[in-house]
């Protein structure tokens, strides 16, 4: 029974591991700083604005104006742009002292402080003002009022809407790209962002004895991201959760909608990477 178990840890392992099987994993990310869990929202979101206007049909237009609503009111609170633009600065200061390394590849850094640059240059010269355009126009803030109310953006409530989503598709994906246009800088120093903070640590192998990891974090570590890799289809997923000084990651089998999900008896090796 030991055999049988060690060697499909074994297995599990290679799948984690082999560069050839990357679509048959699964990554689950969780954010242990309040900041960060304000930029995989805003990442999440505009992937879904993206998805959806692309749809042909006028729910599709209705689901992508739905989603730009609650980026503008996420990106809209008044901390967000400062609090990108002071991680565009720390990244930039990181970047540069990571320069006077032995063996760095220097045009490959030149060009990612570059890009640091250049984005919060853009976000500075949009100005705090940037999504004015957005809050003041009547039409969607129309459509805002009346999200709060279940149903309460029929064709009947809002004909203009009705009026709006019955125009061909070119020329709704031109309006909604003027109003995406508007939160651009701050979406793509997000997706920068977090692109450095995924690559800035390599995954490592990790067992869960009987479905339980527990990562002691040093009191100098800066985390904000955890992210946990296995094989995609095997009925488990995992439960992440943070404290200061420690990192659990317990496993859970998935028993269907109608059924409570357990914890894993046996071991699980995962790949686990904390930046």
């Amino acid at each position: 029974m030991r055999l049988a178990q060690n060697k499909q840890m074994v297995d599990t392992a290679r799948n984690l591991t082999d560069p050839d099987r990357t679509a048959e994993r699964m990554t689950y990310e969780q954010p242990l700083s309040e900041r960060m869990r304000t930029y995989l929202r805003i990442e999440f979101l505009r992937a879904q604005a993206d998805y959806h206007a692309k749809d042909l049909r006028d729910f599709g237009a209705r689901a992508a104006v739905a989603t730009l609503l609650e980026l503008m009111m996420i990106i809209g609170r008044g901390d967000v742009r400062a609090d990108i633009l002071k991680e565009l600065e720390r990244q930039a200061a990181w970047l540069t002292n990571y320069s006077r390394q032995a063996g760095v590849d220097e045009d490959r850094l030149g060009s990612l402080v570059n890009d640091v640059g250049r984005l919060k240059a853009t976000i500075t010269q949009a100005g705090p003002n940037f999504m004015n355009s957005l809050k003041e126009c009547e039409f969607l803030n129309t459509i805002k009022h009346r999200s709060s109310i279940p149903g309460g953006t029929c064709v009947f409530d809002l004909p203009d809407y009705g009026y709006w989503l019955d125009l061909g598709h070119a020329e709704r994906v031109e309006q909604f790209e003027r109003w995406i246009l508007c939160l651009e800088p701050i979406c793509d120093a997000v997706a920068e962002l977090l692109w450095l903070t995924r690559e800035a640590t390599e995954p490592v192998e990790r067992i869960a004895a009987a479905g339980l990891y527990q990562h002691q974090t040093e009191r100098q570590a800066k985390i904000s991201l955890a992210r946990v890799t296995i094989p995609s289809h095997t009925n488990l997923y995992p439960e992440i959760s943070a404290g200061r000084h420690r990192v659990t990651v317990r496993f859970v089998r998935w028993n269907g909608v109608d059924v409570r999900p357990t914890q894993v008896a046996d071991d699980v090796s995962f790949l686990l990477a904390l930046s």
